[in-house]
């Protein structure tokens, strides 16, 4: 993760334990009018966008494999949650968020001058 890049942090529980995860140790959470998804592997939190940038399939739907990839519903694209890396060879690349688990609660970067765009 680029460490030059400015973040606005929204908190997005109190603590993990508020967070709703399915069988699937995913979550869907609404954050700046966006939803993403949270997964949870190995007591790791990471964070992603809501939809897979080959044709859209909703990420939190999908599972984590047995290293943390997450495997997208439709067609099993997997990605790298701490990279955004596609590892199953196809070429696409998935926007991860920065989270962060402090004392006052779980909290989501987005990225400043980013205007949101790419969260869809």
């Amino acid at each position: 993760m680029n460490h030059n890049k400015k973040y606005q942090w929204h908190k997005v529980a109190e603590n993990v334990d508020e967070i709703k995860f399915s069988d699937n140790d995913m979550a869907e959470i609404k954050v700046a009018n966006k939803t993403f998804c949270i997964a949870l592997h190995n007591n790791i939190l990471t964070a992603c966008t809501q939809k897979c940038p080959h044709a859209g399939g909703i990420l939190s739907q999908g599972f984590l494999d047995a290293v943390g990839n997450i495997v997208c519903p439709l067609h099993r694209y997997k990605f790298s949650l701490q990279s955004g890396r596609n590892t199953s060879g196809e070429g696409y690349y998935l926007k991860t968020l920065p989270i962060e688990i402090r004392e006052e609660g779980v909290f989501i970067g987005v990225e400043e001058n980013n205007p949101l765009n790419w969260l869809k």
